[in-house]
């Protein structure tokens, strides 16, 4: 019997659509998989703010909600992925300070028959998207790990835009509640710099010249890869793109 809960090693077989074998799926008419049918009520909820500012009660079940009165748990996103089927997924912090971080995620979804460009399992489709954290849209806990906000805010858009999820994720909502935001004291020399540039920096301790030649020597041995003509352009930390500082944060 078919089932939509995801234990134990024989529910993740795949049949030859790339479909798990053990999931009872819904179907378009047009024979797509309803991925929005396949979201489990434990994941969703009202959204309580689209009720408050039409002074309207917030109901207490989602029975009869439309999408766009309703919120998706980011468990219900991360259950959608593992039933579509994911291959990989990448992060790039393209900024990072005490106030504000922007993250890209790129998912790569494995080939099932909706989109058949080669064997299912094998590399597929890939889907990508941009969010930001910053302490006007994150409230508390949430704004003490603004980078883990915007993976998660980029993660959950990447997936719902790939699988045509029209409920917005409860993890990319502005959740300051209208609140003044925190309010970081003005940076001073002696101030950390937590940007993936500054904390190799400090992880290297050492100049930006002597940096260069434990790269090169890097390089040499085949444990660093990168065009070398790039690497020529990097006059100072502040230049060497976030990706590759966590790249030679593992080697350093």
């Amino acid at each position: 019997m078919k089932n939509n809960k995801l234990y134990g090693p024989d529910l993740w077989k795949r049949d030859e659509h790339g479909l798990l074998e053990s999931v009872d799926y819904k179907f378009n008419k047009d024979g797509s998989v309803n991925w929005r049918a396949m979201i489990s009520p434990e994941h969703l909820y009202p959204n309580k703010d689209h009720f408050e500012m039409r002074k309207m009660p917030v109901p207490e079940s989602i029975e009869g909600l439309e999408d766009n009165q309703l919120l998706i748990k980011l468990s219900g996103i991360k259950e959608l992925a593992k039933l579509r089927g994911i291959d990989a997924v990448d992060y790039d912090v393209v900024e990072s300070s005490e106030e504000r971080s922007v993250v890209k995620c790129v998912i790569t979804f494995i080939c099932n028959y909706e989109n058949p460009t080669q064997p299912f399992g094998s590399h597929g489709a890939k889907s990508s998207s941009v969010a930001n954290a910053t302490l006007r849209n994150t409230n508390g806990f949430a704004a003490k790990f603004l980078e883990c906000i915007a993976e998660n805010r980029a993660f959950v858009r990447a997936v719902r835009n790939f699988l045509g999820i029209y409920i917005v994720g409860a993890d990319e909502i502005d959740s300051s509640n209208n609140k003044a935001p925190i309010v970081t004291p003005p940076s001073s020399s002696g101030a950390k710099d937590i940007s993936p540039q500054g904390i190799l920096k400090e992880k290297v301790g050492t100049d930006f010249n002597s940096f260069l030649t434990k790269l090169r020597k890097l390089y040499a041995d085949g444990k660093y890869e990168n065009d070398p003509e790039v690497i020529k352009t990097w006059k100072d930390y502040k230049d060497v793109p976030a990706k590759e500082c966590r790249k030679l944060l593992k080697l350093v």
